[in-house]
């Protein structure tokens, strides 16, 4: 029995250390029976089980670095890239993305350009003949009577004003010598015109932030209701500010002007290429920027403006050489590549500054279209008849493009340039002026059928029909929020918070229905409302809402219900006062000129 239990023992512990001495030398059965089996266990190399480093590593013996293991290791070591998909994914997207930008963006750009045109023409067609029609009204009006309260409509004394601020700048700049002036810059170093180009584009922006407040400050005062006829005084002190804001405005574009003219006619073309370099040196301001939606927008809104005002400068530069040549067509020529030039910076710098905000901010592509349809809006709904503004002031405050100092500089360049002598040439005038109204009519008639298509993609159709709140109290202190909210703002966030809760059905035609009578004849985004209004959702919303772009101002009146449940306090007209900063496009009401400040 005895030798039994030692044989047993034995037996055991040579089993153990067997084992162990398998686990130590796992290749060893494996060699001796020449079968190789994988394991998973084991490294993995370009998709082959090196059996060798695995026998390499299982050594006892220590072993010691070498460059052959390193290089070895390094050309056949592997990686699996689906191991994380999602970060390759959106990295692919955001290639994508840039390559969308420039089509988006130029789609953008063009867009933005016919509606600077659309406004800069109105000063040269339609402006006139409703000056003429306001004149003809006061001058009929005695052998007619008072047929109402007012003289004039608030339009026509808007239009008389801009009449009389455009015939009072023209005709100081004829005291103002464009030769001399040409002269007077030419004779600077290439570092100094360098500097004054640059301090006189952070002027161009300062002047037109300020300028619409002035414009709008003098029309709300002559048009507000007045108690008392000596309130009447107060339109005098701003006309002459307005006047004078205007033509400074004019004499600054009159030398951006002759600096970009010196720098086409230089010899070297050393200033002309420093200026354009200007341009890329934008990049690095903006580029590195964190960027919301909104101040993406309205750097958006100010590089259209800019880029317009930039072309208007190009065609002054070209009048100007033109004359000075005889009007030689062969000149027109020496002049392309120059032009080529300047517009070539300003479209590449525009795309590249895009493109890396767009990727540096996580913004996609498709929020170019949304921009468009809030510009295409802001036509759309001045052309109704309860519009609270002129569309040419509309696109001011929102692009910051102030159409009335370019075109009285435009117009006292044209008129030295071009000698009118003689009936012929009365005659071809009068022929351009009326190229010149038909290119307005066929630019607006084609804008605003875009606009109504890009207004109906983006679901803002029921915005156009929302009724406006009552109006404050005159406080006497210029247009200000508070009197803004007297017209129907484009969101109509004004009625939702004050009162949410009641639906409301479309006015009447009589009275919101639009000049063109598009928007009214689809009544069938209109349903009636419903028998049990809902709180959060008014009746003249369609009934699926857009999967695409939801309008954020049921949200803000959903808030705003959920605030009166709890609170239990009437909602009033000062609580827009203390409203949470608007994420809604179509509330940037005030236009930043100056792109990269974040609010």
């Amino acid at each position: 029995m005895a030798d039994v239990s030692g044989t047993e023992l034995s037996d055991g512990k040579e089993a153990e250390i067997e084992l162990k001495k398998r686990q130590k030398r796992p290749w060893e059965d494996l060699h001796k029976s020449a079968k190789i089996v994988l394991t998973p266990e084991l490294p993995e190399t370009l998709g082959f089980y090196d059996i060798g480093a695995v026998r390499r590593q299982q050594r006892e013996l220590p072993a010691d670095p070498s460059l052959t293991r390193f290089i070895s290791a390094e050309l056949t070591r592997g990686y699996f890239l689906e191991h994380n998909e999602a970060k390759y994914t959106e990295r692919r997207e955001r290639v994508y993305t840039c390559m969308r930008i420039p089509k988006e963006l130029e789609k953008l750009m063009t867009f933005g350009f016919f509606l600077c045109a659309d406004a800069f023409l109105y000063v040269f067609t339609l402006l006139p003949l409703r000056v003429l029609l306001a004149v003809l009204r006061l001058l009929t009006l005695p052998c007619c009577g008072f047929s109402g309260s007012r003289l004039l409509q608030p339009a026509q004394v808007c239009d008389v004003l801009k009449g009389l601020i455009m015939v009072l700048c023209f005709s100081m700049m004829h005291y103002v010598d464009y030769s001399m002036m040409y002269h007077l810059i030419r004779g600077q170093s290439v570092i100094k015109l360098y500097i004054i180009y640059n301090m006189l584009e952070v002027a161009d922006r300062l002047f037109s932030s300020f300028g619409q407040d002035i414009l709008d400050a003098l029309y709300w005062t002559a048009t507000e209701p007045k108690e008392r006829k000596r309130d009447s005084i107060g339109v005098i002190p701003h006309f002459l500010m307005a006047v004078f804001y205007v033509f400074l405005h004019a004499i600054l574009i009159m030398v951006q002007a002759s600096t970009l003219n010196v720098a086409f006619n230089s010899h070297n073309k050393s200033l002309l290429t420093i200026m354009m370099s200007n341009n890329f040196v934008e990049i690095k301001g903006s580029v590195f920027k964190k960027f919301e939606k909104n101040n993406l927008f309205q750097m958006s809104n100010s590089d259209i403006k800019e880029r317009f005002t930039s072309y208007v400068l190009l065609l002054i530069v070209c009048l100007r050489n033109m004359e000075q040549f005889s009007w030689n067509p062969d000149h027109l020529w020496v002049l392309f590549p120059d032009v080529f030039m300047v517009v070539t910076s300003e479209v590449a710098v525009d795309i590249i500054k895009h493109a890396f905000i767009t990727k540096f901010n996580d913004i996609t592509a498709e929020v170019y279209s949304e921009y468009r349809a809030s510009l295409a809006f802001d036509l759309v709904s001045s052309r109704q008849k309860n519009a609270c503004t002129d569309y040419s002031d509309s696109v001011a405050r929102r692009m910051g493009f102030i159409p009335l100092p370019l075109a009285v500089l435009l117009i006292r360049v044209v008129m030295t340039s071009v000698k009118v002598q003689g009936a012929l040439s009365y005659s071809c005038v009068f022929l351009c002026y009326l190229g010149l109204v038909t290119l307005k009519v066929l630019n607006s008639i084609v804008l605003l059928g875009k606009s109504c298509v890009y207004v109906k993609r983006a679901n803002m159709e029921d915005k156009l029909f929302e009724t406006p709140s009552a109006a404050p109290p005159s406080t006497g202190k210029g247009p200000s929020r508070a009197d803004q909210a007297r017209c129907p703002t484009p969101s109509g966030e004004t009625l939702m918070e004050q009162k949410p809760i009641r639906p409301f059905s479309p006015p009447p035609s009589s009275s919101t229905s639009s000049v063109t009578t598009q928007p009214t004849l689809r009544t069938d985004l209109f349903p009636p409302p419903p028998a049990e209004p809902c709180p959060a959702t008014p009746a003249s919303r369609p009934p699926t809402p857009p999967p695409e772009r939801p309008a954020p101002s049921l949200a803000e009146a959903a808030a705003a219900a959920e605030g009166e449940e709890e609170e239990e306090e009437p909602q009033e007209a000062s609580d827009l006062k203390h409203r949470t900063p608007n994420e809604d496009l179509l509330e940037i009401d005030r236009f930043t000129i100056c792109g990269n400040r974040i609010d």
